[in-house]
């Protein structure tokens, strides 16, 4: 804890300290004028009441008969008594005062109806008043010494209060004292060891360091002067041209690095940045050494995103998840990976490691990172393939699960996903041919005169289930006497259930696809034509490319394109060609053609 820290401290405790004096004398004054409060509201107020309620009393037993506005006064200040009931007993007194007043005023009613009818002489007025005139006293009486009760211990608290606050008084005074006596101390005694030690400096004696005995201001400056000690102590055991040769060997090995490299001191000022990390940053070293790092990262953002892990709570997985660092190098995109490490050296005065900066390298990974794309590639290449006959399985699994279809319907829908299945298994194979092929092996062909109207029959009977979902409508339009081709069967089914499948997707539901196989030359021509959104002219060969994506997005709604490019290879390496007619808004039409069996 550093010595600011220490002196805020105390005086953060003193700030504490009065204001839990000046709460709790708040909260003691609030607490007496609320009980005073309470009183005048319970007992007062209520001795008030049984006081008018005695005049009333008075003023009945002078006039008996004939004075209404006493029993009047009475019965109201009764009723204001009846709603201030606070002490125990209280409620059983104004209960004992109603039946009183009850029985009085019967006994009024009853005389006045006697003097009306002028029978005899006055009435007898009852012993009610007495009753009445006793339990007010009696009522007075509780609460006059639950009066009294309230005062004591409202005393009581007081007394306890400024025990309390001459305590805290106390507390903080003795603080206070504290505080004087300490701080003072604490500045001047590291001072008088600062000074020993630079007079022992100053007559050339670098072994008297100062000891570190805290990691406060004084701890650093001492830190600071034995590093200094230690490093004057190496100097003056080297000679100039034994620092000269490490210095040009360090620099030597530095600027030969492959690597990005940055060094910053303890204070985060950079000391060193080879060619490297400076072509990187595009700033000369002479504008970057010296600086400290605060500083360079507002003018460069390459440099931001270097140090920025320095600043995480967690470095090394900050690091660790930090994103490949994306650089235009010579007018080629290059990928860097950041890596931190901590400097430390061991200090023969204290005979501890200490940290004296960072070293920041930056690693060329741009190859790696492109066999790491050649590997996503591929695995999107399989999953992209792999998904048609994939969904053909799906959805005949799900007919399957309708318990209202006949066996020989059973029996056929078993039949495609055995196919199916078979087929998945070629496809692995097939998928091995396309990276032989990338890697210019070439792709093994069972090449055999083939009918075309079986590849069209299997091809579409493959994707019905599919063109049922839409609700789509098949056209098949195939010349008579059309020759056999020279093809490799599941290669060019393949192709043709790719182009269906594309079809379907992007037709809209209720719309009509046409396959059409006809004489061209030498060649049978088959097409595949949709009412899709169609596709851009300037798109029409791009969409052959792998992993292609296409910017327009009222046109083709495409994918990776791996489906594509890998059907031309298929056809191209049986000796066809495979190409678009299409335009934006009239759907499109994919045709490929086969060479023509001899004979």
């Amino acid at each position: 804890m550093n010595l600011k820290t220490k002196i805020n401290l105390g005086f953060l405790a003193m700030l504490l300290l009065v204001l839990s004096i000046g709460g709790y004398a708040w909260y003691s004054l609030r607490q007496l004028d609320r009980s005073s409060r309470d009183v005048l509201k319970a007992n007062v107020h209520s001795i008030e009441l049984g006081q008018r309620m005695l005049k009333s009393l008075d003023r009945l037993e002078r006039q008996p008969l004939r004075d209404t506005a006493g029993i009047g006064g009475f019965v109201a200040a009764l009723r204001a008594e009846a709603n201030n009931v606070t002490e125990p007993g209280e409620q059983q007194l104004v209960d004992e005062l109603w039946d009183a007043t009850g029985q009085l005023q019967g006994v009024q009613q009853e005389a006045l109806a006697v003097v009306g009818r002028q029978e005899g002489g006055p009435p007898e007025v009852s012993e009610a008043p007495a009753r009445l005139r006793e339990l007010t006293h009696r009522m007075i009486a509780l609460n006059t010494g639950a009066l009294n009760l309230k005062t004591a211990a409202a005393n009581r608290r007081a007394d306890q209060a400024n025990r309390n606050l001459l305590l805290f008084i106390t507390l903080a005074t003795l603080l206070a004292l504290a505080l004087a006596g300490s701080v003072p101390e604490a500045a001047v005694q590291p001072l008088r060891k600062l000074t020993a030690a630079l007079n022992h400096a100053t007559e050339r004696d670098f072994t008297a360091t100062i000891p570190q005995e805290s990691h406060d201001e004084f701890g650093q400056v001492a830190r600071a002067f034995n590093r200094m000690l230690g490093q004057l102590r190496e100097y003056r055991n080297s000679t100039a041209a034994e620092l000269i040769t490490e210095r040009n060997r360090a620099a030597s090995i530095v600027n030969t690095l492959d690597e990005g490299l940055l060094l910053l001191d303890e204070s985060r000022r950079i000391l060193l940045a080879n060619p490297v990390v400076c072509e990187l940053l595009g700033t000369p070293a002479e504008k970057l050494v010296g600086r400290p790092a605060a500083a360079v990262r507002l003018e460069n953002d390459l440099f931001q995103a270097m140090i920025k892990p320095l600043d995480a709570p967690n470095r090394e997985t900050a690091v660790a998840e930090a994103p490949l660092l994306h650089i235009a190098q010579r007018g080629e995109e290059a990928f860097y990976r950041l890596a931190v490490q901590d400097l430390v050296s061991f200090n023969e005065i204290t005979g501890k490691t200490e940290f004296v900066g960072h070293i920041l390298t930056l690693r060329n990974v741009s190859d790696f990172k492109k066999l790491d794309q050649v590997k996503s590639n591929f695995l999107a290449t399989v999953s992209h393939e792999l998904k048609t006959p994939l969904s053909s399985i799906n959805l005949n699994t799900k007919l399957l699960q309708d318990e209202r279809l006949p066996a020989d319907e059973r029996m056929r829908i078993t039949g495609h996903i055995r196919q199916e299945t078979q087929r998945l298994q070629r496809m692995v194979g097939e998928l091995l041919d396309v990276s032989r092929l990338d890697a210019g092996a070439g792709i093994q062909l069972d090449v055999r005169p083939t009918d075309l109207a079986e590849v069209v029959a299997f091809a579409t009977a493959t994707v019905k289930p599919q063109l049922d979902d839409k609700q789509l409508r098949l056209e098949l339009h195939r010349s008579v006497n059309l020759p056999n081709v020279l093809a490799d069967v599941e290669k060019t089914t393949w192709v043709l259930i790719n182009l269906l499948a594309n079809a379907i997707r992007y037709s809209p539901v209720g719309e009509f696809l046409a396959v059409h196989a006809t004489l061209a030359g030498g060649f049978v021509q088959v097409s595949v034509q949709d009412r899709g959104p169609g596709i851009a002219a300037e798109h029409h060969e791009r969409i052959f490319q792998r992993f292609a994506q296409l910017p327009d997005k009222a046109g083709y709604r495409g994918g990776s394109g791996l489906g594509l490019s890998i059907a031309r290879e298929f056809i191209a390496t049986q000796g066809g060609r495979l190409w678009v007619e299409s335009e934006l808004g009239s759907g499109s039409t994919f045709r490929f053609t086969l060479p023509v069996a001899a004979g």
